[in-house]
């Protein structure tokens, strides 16, 4: 799982949005919502477009699904919309989720150039969007 810019701020930034739960509360629910899915689920977090690039290289080339939030990056970064394309070439599942809907918030949030390369897109439920994207993940390689 990977997660964008300002996520380690959750809790903090803009609570009326995000919530009031922080990254350690979204690490530990999701690492138990994998184990219930018989996913083991490692969630990382950075600020640093590089070292999230790199992550969904690693992710090809380990042969990992992906649940990723890029955040803002998600309106601007082709450098990271190429590496999640290489995700899905490489017939990996790659969800995206947002806790917030971009399509309800700011005019510049409503374009993504990462939505048009991964495998689906969850919007708006909070936390909860990461365990739809998880159960996603195994239903897809289930099959």
């Amino acid at each position: 799982m990977v997660n964008g810019p300002n996520l380690g701020r959750l809790g903090v930034r803009e609570p009326d949005v995000y919530g009031r739960q922080d990254l350690a509360t979204l690490r530990k629910d999701c690492v138990a919502w994998g184990q219930t899915l018989g996913l083991e689920v490692e969630v990382r977090q950075s600020d640093d477009e590089a070292e999230v690039i790199g992550w969904m290289h690693q992710a090809v080339d380990e042969k990992t699904p992906v649940v990723m939030n890029p955040a803002a990056f998600t309106h601007y970064s082709y450098g990271l919309a190429d590496a999640a394309h290489m995700v899905t070439d490489a017939g990996l599942p790659l969800m995206e989720v947002h806790i917030s809907n971009p399509s309800a918030r700011d005019q510049f949030r409503r374009h993504s150039v990462i939505s048009p390369v991964v495998t689906g897109t969850i919007t708006g439920l909070g936390f909860f969007g990461y365990r739809l994207a998880l159960e996603a993940v195994a239903h897809l390689i289930q099959q």
